[in-house]
């Protein structure tokens, strides 16, 4: 069995475009990620998870790649990578790879020879279909960027598929070769030093037979096509195919990004004899502040009900104890600023993001921080479309106000709330011109609040978010409770306060966070202990010395016990 150092860590995501410019294009770089190493070792995080460096076009911002053996131009050479690493690795931090193989680049040397013709010795490592008898797409499915999931390619006389853009055409893992020259690039990238990978969208390789057309949820011919190619009928095959063949040979860390994943399949998955990855991203937590069954998908906005949140994560926590693995995160590239989202990024931003990373770095699983959360940035709410850099934001404008004729305040209010490129902006490291990301014209514009929010003031205030996170990474090395206590439950009906107790051996501790801008009194179930007490950790300074037995939880505040 692997040694489980996983669930000890805790993962730091880099979106290298956007974390350190080195040359002045404006573009973040690997030599950058170099120059901030120390201050990630200060942090005391254990793991890099690295957004996609390969040779890319960059349609989708490097998750359509072209080389996957090389790396993209903007962001610097292998020599580069191999100093990055060795750098990482001198100061203890391990490194996670992004995998991105249910699809390659359109550019890539394996589609430019796939679409040439039928008889081509690559056409089998994509999916094609002629069209339908009326010449339209060969099914109804719609892609997560927009439109059709389907592409003609007139070479051939066939229709491609790409679940994302038209620029990423979905791999055929059907074809043993496909799956052959995956498990050797992940072996190209171990052998160089690499410590596991995150997967891209992996339970998405697996198509079901025939592509039916998807169950039809709203007018017009184009239905969501995610349902239908997620958790396919060969996914767990392949993916124990690619634990025997790559995964079991090396000390690795792997989290597979699910969408529509169900605890079940987490289980099966992560089951640490007999599945295949150690843990999942799943979504469903994700999806909690979007209209349930809404056409515009998770444009289509609503408040968080923190009773859902509870229901949510307590199934995750309690289906997967002693059976599977979580990660724990409520931010990455793909999600909005969760200060912003989840709590107040005005008057109480240093509060509530203190808050929301206590609720979470006390789960159990492995914590994920994604760059700039430590800091407590913030979405960029851009009035401007033409400020935006993401091709689903881009699409979904266009869609919206230019086809549907949507009001376009609206729908840059949606935007604003749940656009990728709040996550996207420049890192924000001092109060200089570009937020000391870069000194040419960075590729998108920093937050403007980058004068009060950055790395520089929060590293000489020993108040700040940033120390903050210092701590909760220290306590978790500290008391073996957070990484394997079973956690409970507590007030499942309360709409303010999340609290939760951890209890492993003769350990518990309990967790109480106020995810509301009200004071709201909190009292110590009878069933918790109450011989003494010892607090290790809050948001607001607090009398360690009285009893947690009842307390005043004033706005966003979080506090840790532990109960003997």
């Amino acid at each position: 069995m692997q040694q489980a150092w996983w669930k000890n860590s805790v993962v730091y995501q880099i979106y290298p475009r956007s974390f350190k410019d080195s040359n002045g294009d404006g573009i973040g770089d690997l030599r950058g990620i170099i120059e901030k190493l120390d201050y990630l070792r200060t942090l005391g995080v254990d793991v890099i998870w690295l957004s996609p460096v390969y040779k890319s076009p960059n349609d989708d911002n490097g998750y359509d790649i072209s080389d996957y053996r090389d790396i993209m131009d903007e962001f610097g050479t292998l020599a580069d990578f191999d100093a990055m690493i060795a750098g990482m690795h001198q100061r203890g931090i391990r490194l996670m790879m992004d995998l991105v193989v249910n699809h390659t680049s359109d550019e890539h040397a394996w589609f430019q020879e796939a679409r040439k013709s039928r008889d081509n010795p690559y056409h089998d490592y994509y999916i094609w279909r002629e069209p339908a008898a009326d010449g339209r797409e060969p099914n109804n499915w719609e892609a997560a960027f927009g439109g059709s999931a389907w592409e003609y390619n007139e070479a051939t006389g066939e229709y491609y598929l790409h679940m994302f853009s038209k620029k990423q055409p979905d791999l055929n893992w059907e074809n043993p070769q496909v799956r052959a020259e995956v498990y050797a690039l992940m072996d190209f990238w171990l052998q160089r030093g690499v410590d596991g990978f995150r997967m891209d969208v992996i339970n998405m390789i697996s198509k079901p037979d025939g592509l039916p057309d998807a169950p039809v949820v709203r007018p017009g011919f184009l239905q969501p096509g995610s349902v239908m190619v997620t958790n396919g009928p060969r996914l767990l095959e392949y993916l124990l195919e690619m634990k025997r063949e790559v995964l079991s040979h090396y000390d690795t860390i792997t989290v597979g990004e699910a969408p529509l994943a169900t605890t079940r399949q987490g289980v099966e998955i992560t089951d640490e004899e007999n599945g295949a990855l150690n843990m999942l991203f799943q979504f469903e937590h994700m999806d909690l502040d979007a209209v349930s069954g809404h056409a515009n998908g998770k444009w289509a906005l609503k408040p968080l009900d923190l009773r859902e949140l509870k229901t949510t994560m307590s199934r995750w926590q309690d289906e997967l104890a002693g059976r599977g693995w979580n990660s724990l995160y409520l931010s990455n590239h793909d999600q909005p600023r969760p200060v912003s989202r989840f709590g107040d990024d005005t008057r109480h931003r240093s509060e509530s993001a203190k808050m929301l990373g206590t609720f979470l770095h006390l789960l159990q699983g492995t914590p994920y921080i994604y760059q700039g959360e430590e800091l407590g940035m913030t979405n960029a709410r851009f009035t401007d479309i033409g400020d935006y850099r993401d091709i689903e934001t881009i699409n979904m404008y266009r869609e919206a106000v230019e086809q549907r004729g949507e009001d376009p305040a609206a729908v840059m209010n949606a935007i604003h709330a749940k656009s990728r490129d709040n996550a996207r902006t420049p890192m924000q490291w001092d109060a200089g011109p570009n937020a000391g990301f870069t000194t040419g014209t960075p590729w998108i514009r920093v937050n403007p609040n980058y004068l009060t929010v950055n790395a520089e003031q929060a590293l000489v205030d020993p108040d700040s978010i940033y120390h903050y996170y210092r701590r909760l990474i220290r306590l978790r090395r500290e008391h073996p409770v957070i990484v394997h206590g079973r956690y409970q439950l507590l007030l499942p009906d309360d709409t303010r306060l999340y609290a939760y107790t951890r209890t492993w051996e003769r350990d518990c501790l309990l967790v109480v966070a106020n995810f509301s801008a009200d004071e709201v009194m909190f009292s110590l179930p009878a069933e918790l202990p109450r011989r003494e007490h010892q607090f290790l950790i809050g948001n607001y300074p607090v009398d360690a010395r009285r009893s947690p037995e009842h307390f005043v939880l004033r706005p966003y505040e979080a506090r840790v016990y532990r109960l003997g």
